[in-house]
């Protein structure tokens, strides 16, 4: 009888171990949200089907610092939040502003990154990027991001507000005079005045420091998942403190312009 009840509580030892372990395995696998639009320097596809940019890369290091088996899931924009919150995916790091609105129905880890946002027109078109200077105008954004909200609220009533599901339709309608000016985050946009076919597009100023366009750029968690908001927030601290982060922003950003503090 005893024999019996050895053998019974080594079987359940065993059990007990590899439910554990299961467990934990489940617990290191991490689905982050990235969205199906490209982004870049953010984040974009490449033609081999690998997802490239700053924000791809910086998930990859979190992962690997917090030893987890991460993947990606792809959504459109205005999808990421609903999907989180119904559980798809487990994390969204993809240029989510920290505002107020949004803490309301998410939970975010402190910012990895800050950037203002900034006004762009053609070259001969002389504007003044105010509600009075934009009077009647036609301004270009793209959709569900702070620069979205800043403009609703702002030049709403006094502007013609336009929402793009993506940033290269937004900037296509500027070259082709169907608006009239656009606004974006400066860290994404300024490359793209570099290239050949935006070359009679230029900066028309940055949008002055505004709540609506939140404390800087943060990974979102669902409401209460304080675990895993700490775990990541531990990995970007150990990213920052080492030198690994600005390594990973270096390719992608000027350091006049991006702050990780």
């Amino acid at each position: 009888m005893s024999n019996q009840l050895n053998q019974w509580l080594k079987r359940f030892l065993l059990l007990g171990a590899v439910a554990a372990t299961s467990a934990q395995a489940a617990a290191d696998k991490i689905i982050f949200a990235i969205s199906q639009e490209p982004y870049p320097p953010f984040s974009w596809k490449a033609s081999s089907g690998q997802w490239s940019g700053f924000e791809p890369d910086l998930i990859r290091e979190l992962c690997k610092q917090m030893q987890a088996d991460c993947r990606f899931h792809e959504l459109a924009w205005d999808g990421l939040i609903p999907a989180l919150n119904s559980k798809q995916v487990d994390v969204i790091l993809n240029s989510l502003s920290i505002t107020p609105e949004r803490k309301q129905v998410v939970d975010f880890t402190e910012a990895y990154l800050q950037t203002p946002a900034l006004w762009v027109g053609e070259k001969a078109l002389k504007l003044t990027p105010t509600v009075e200077g934009l009077k009647g105008k036609t301004i270009g954004v793209q959709g569900s991001t702070s620069s979205a909200s800043y403009l609703k609220n702002y030049f709403g009533k006094t502007a013609k507000v336009r929402y793009y599901n993506d940033q290269d339709d937004v900037l296509s309608d500027l070259r082709n005079g169907r608006i009239d000016i656009m606004l974006a985050d400066q860290i994404s946009i300024e490359p793209m005045l570099e290239l050949a076919e935006n070359n009679l597009l230029e900066s028309k100023g940055v949008a002055p420091k505004d709540p609506l366009f939140g404390e800087g750029i943060g990974a979102a968690v669902r409401k209460g998942d304080d675990a895993l908001r700490e775990r990541l927030n531990q990995a970007l601290a150990a990213l920052r403190d080492d030198g690994r982060m600005q390594s990973l922003s270096a390719p992608y950003f000027k350091p006049d312009i991006l702050s990780l503090d």
